[in-house]
């Protein structure tokens, strides 16, 4: 993509982490309706620059193969092909709206994914995202911190945005405590964010500013890990336990007990801190199976079968499975029965192809800080593939937006990877005198953090 001031991939990014998170999901502009969310506009503002550019001379001198962008389009195909077949069978009124809502923002989501994909070059601009997430998702979780402990939605007066329709603020309770949900739409996306936020604030701690002020970013670790306890939450406690369990195998031997004694010291203070709150969350695990949500969901997932037989290899049509029908409370379930079989498949091989090509990189490259980074990337996604078997996350505007962007992030690690690994091999070729290799994808210095 085109390198020209003020409209770098990195800002362009930036401007949809900043809707993404630090505005109130529940707002939109007031004439667009469903379609006014602002993160909504901006990633169609992506997707519109990204095929621009598409139109522009080649700028690099070898690409790189990404298999993001082919389970990208498969997963764009399967979705279309599942609309137009519920389309052409024909549908009440009130499914062709959210039928076409539902497209607009898969639509949405890519432009975010593709940008991030091949926008993103050099270990700088990766870094510089990954540091911005890691303190968005931050911030949120500061901000849940601050509403359980005031036990008020602080951004309440946002509702009064000229312009602007629905509820800024909005707070719920479990067991006698706040369950926060910063500026998300409900707690279970507000699990999403910070839980992946975790890995990359992680990794933003290990590297550093330009391989300085590492102390500083262990703040956002320990203020995720305390938000994921306050939140009150399963899906946030399995968030936490998932992204921690991921990530801590991949990095370096010196940093694993560092992350340990934050992610203790954390729990400890928030059961110090708030008296009941141990015996709250203990109560939350050990009731599954008795409470009215764990029961819905099992109703639910008996009855998916059903509502699969009809059409099972492209389902009901993509976003006509409305609420009425049913609630499976389980992303991975509600895209079977309405994207199919194929459906679920493609966006499994998405997130696999993710994970991969973040490893991959990891594997790839000689930079100790984009091994770390690769393997924080992939621990991301797997967290994102857990929680999205908790709740119907497409219904939400964060935690799709949030997983999109991971995945741009991880096939842009495979970008830098590749870009090392050929850097390498060409310093081999000169020194012994060879000229087979084709030039590096990226000039050395802008490869490596720092410069």
């Amino acid at each position: 993509m085109s390198r020209r001031p003020g409209m770098d991939a990195v800002s362009m990014l930036t401007v949809y982490i900043v809707l993404l998170y630090g505005f109130p999901s529940n707002l939109a502009l007031s004439f667009l309706g469903s379609y006014g969310r602002p993160q909504f506009l901006w990633g169609l503002v992506l997707l519109l620059w990204w095929v621009l550019s598409r139109f522009q001379p080649p700028t690099l001198s070898r690409s790189v193969s990404q298999p993001v962008r082919l389970a990208l389009c498969v997963l764009l195909v399967v979705f279309l092909l599942s609309f137009a077949q519920a389309m052409f069978r024909g549908q009440p009124a009130d499914q062709i709206s959210p039928a076409v809502s539902s497209l607009a923002r898969l639509l949405s989501w890519t432009g975010v994914a593709l940008v991030a994909m091949d926008g993103i070059r050099t270990m700088d601009e990766l870094m510089t995202l990954v540091r911005r997430v890691a303190l968005a998702g931050g911030l949120v979780a500061a901000l849940g911190l601050l509403q359980f402990a005031t036990d008020q939605p602080i951004i309440d007066f946002l509702s009064g945005l000229p312009g602007f329709s629905g509820d800024a603020g909005g707070i719920d309770s479990r067991g006698g405590f706040i369950r926060a949900s910063g500026t998300a739409t409900h707690p279970l996306e507000y699990a999403i964010a910070i839980s992946v936020a975790l890995p990359l604030a992680v990794a933003s701690a290990i590297i550093g500013d330009h391989g300085h002020k590492r102390l500083r970013w262990w703040l956002p670790v320990m203020t995720v890990a305390m938000a994921s306890f306050l939140a009150v939450s399963r899906s946030a406690v399995i968030g936490f336990i998932v992204a921690t369990v991921a990530v801590i195998p991949g990095l370096p031997r010196r940093f694993r007990g560092v992350v340990m004694v934050v992610v203790v010291t954390a729990f400890v203070g928030a059961m110090l801190t708030v008296p009941g709150l141990y015996g709250t969350i203990v109560g939350m695990f050990l009731g599954i199976g008795t409470d009215t949500s764990t029961q819905s969901r099992t109703v639910a997932l008996d009855l998916a079968p059903q509502f699969l037989a009809s059409s099972p290899l492209l389902g009901a049509g993509t976003g006509t499975f409305l609420p009425r029908y049913r609630i499976f409370d389980n992303e991975w379930i509600h895209t079977a029965v309405e994207v199919g079989i194929l459906g679920v498949a493609a966006l499994a091989a998405l997130f696999a192809v993710a994970i991969w090509s973040a490893w991959r990189a990891s594997r790839e490259s000689s930079l100790e800080d984009l091994q770390v980074v690769g393997r924080c990337l992939a621990a991301c996604v797997v967290t994102i593939a857990v929680l999205f078997s908790l709740f119907d996350a497409f219904a939400f505007p964060m935690a799709p937006g949030t997983a999109f962007l991971i995945f741009g992030l991880c096939a842009a690690a495979r970008t830098v990877g590749r870009s090392d690994r050929w850097l390498s091999h060409t310093w081999v070729a000169e020194l012994d005198g060879m000229r087979e290799f084709p030039p590096p994808l990226v000039p050395v210095a802008a490869s490596r953090a720092g410069g």
